[in-house]
């Protein structure tokens, strides 16, 4: 007569605990935590595991029993939990090479692209710099005819302030010239007149 799966697992416990024993030690083998109930009606009992490095994985033995026959042992593994921390799903190597060939042509493509940006940067940058240099050049034009064209002044030297000067220089030497027919004069007054009775 078959066992029902709460009978089933009760009665195999300790084979289940026997068939880990075989391929681990007990240290690694903490208490029960469970079972699950197979569609094809075997019995998977779960251990917590104390091994190193495997945390929220379970030891688990599946076990089944056919009409009258003894229970037996159908497979022993290591199961991760939902906690447990798994390794990235295999993915073949012709597939990783092709996705890293594809990721390295994106970044040919985006560094052509940032290196022609710069370029239009620095031409742009370029042609800024000579439209201001036209601008200063033409800004520098119009100042010189500026200069010629004001009234008396070049170079910062006030032409009608020179013709000024020119005068009072002129009226100095009027001055001076009249001053020196003065002195003269005046030295001819003082020179004593000869005498005639001599």
């Amino acid at each position: 007569m078959t066992s029902t799966p709460d009978e089933l697992v009760a009665a195999t416990r300790e084979l289940a605990l026997a068939a880990l024993h075989e391929i681990t030690p007990a240290s690694t083998v903490g208490p029960a935590a469970g079972h699950t109930v197979e569609e094809s009606g075997a019995v998977s009992l779960r251990f917590e595991n104390r091994l190193a490095g495997y945390p929220g994985w379970y030891w688990t033995v599946t076990v089944a029993q056919v009409d009258d026959a003894e229970p037996t042992v159908l497979e022993v593994e290591l199961m991760p939990g939902e906690s447990a921390l798994l390794a990235p799903e295999w993915v073949p190597w012709a597939e990783r090479l092709a996705e890293y060939r594809a990721h390295q042509a994106e970044l040919a493509e985006k560094a052509a692209a940032d290196e022609a940006d710069a370029e239009g940067d620095e031409s742009d940058d370029a042609d800024a710099d000579e439209s201001d240099a036209d601008d200063e050049h033409e800004a520098d034009d119009d100042h010189d005819v500026a200069d010629l064209l004001h009234a008396g002044d070049m170079d910062g030297v006030d032409i009608d302030e020179l013709d000024e000067s020119d005068e009072d220089d002129e009226s100095d030497d009027d001055d001076v010239e009249l001053d020196e027919e003065e002195d003269e004069s005046d030295d001819s007054d003082d020179e004593p007149e000869d005498d005639e009775s001599e």
